[in-house]
């Protein structure tokens, strides 16, 4: 069975080979089918190779292994694995709170291709800082604006460990303002302890146990 990899490279050997033969058999273009077969070769095998690779490179961009292959988020990728429940990605990495192989992409889903015009126009940026520009160090990377709530609700609105959390029962509107975006879910004393990448040296790691 084929693979989306293995589709898109099949895609686009295919478009190749007709283009070849296109170029040097230009005289299949006198008949009918040959100008089908030119126009197969030429826009619509191509245009099938483009679409085919967009979607597996945005399909294999969301996993957690396309993310940590960048230098720059290897500390954040060790974050998960530290042997703190106090720690919130970890606390959700290593309890499959969220899918481990899709981790960064289920709590990022609008990050930089796959948010709005914005978000794109900041992942282009980034790309541009990767090869031309100064990367930022370990422990200086921030987020453009505040984690949004929406994120965190994806999996647990409506849920009753989310619902009857002593500490979400404080005040009566605390979960209200938490739906609602204005009060953070990593306010102080609640969700604080992110990827705390400056403290890795001193931390503790969990280690996972294979089948």
């Amino acid at each position: 069975m084929l693979t989306g990899a293995n589709m898109a490279v099949a895609v686009a050997a295919l478009s190749i080979v007709l283009g070849v033969f296109v170029v040097l058999r230009p005289d299949v273009t006198r008949v009918r089918e040959g100008r089908m077969l030119a126009f197969l070769a030429l826009f619509l095998v191509p245009s099938m190779a483009v679409w085919a690779g967009v979607s597996q490179h945005m399909e294999r961009a969301k996993t957690t292994e396309f993310c940590l292959s960048c230098h720059t988020m290897e500390d954040y990728g060790r974050s998960l694995y530290v042997d703190d429940r106090g720690y919130l990605p970890a606390a959700h990495f290593q309890n499959n709170r969220v899918p481990r192989e899709r981790a960064c992409y289920t709590c990022h889903t609008d990050y930089t291709m796959f948010g709005g015009l914005k978000d794109k126009w900041r992942g282009l940026h980034h790309v541009y800082v990767q090869y031309l520009g100064t990367v930022p160090r370990t422990g200086e990377i921030k987020l453009y604006q505040p984690f949004n709530n929406r994120e965190c609700l994806h999996c647990h609105a409506g849920a009753r460990s989310y619902m009857e959390a002593s500490a979400h029962q404080k005040s009566p509107d605390m979960l209200e303002k938490a739906n609602s975006n204005q009060l953070s879910c990593m306010s102080s004393r609640c969700h604080d302890t992110v990827h705390d990448v400056t403290t890795l040296a001193d931390a503790t790691f969990w280690k996972e146990v294979k089948n």
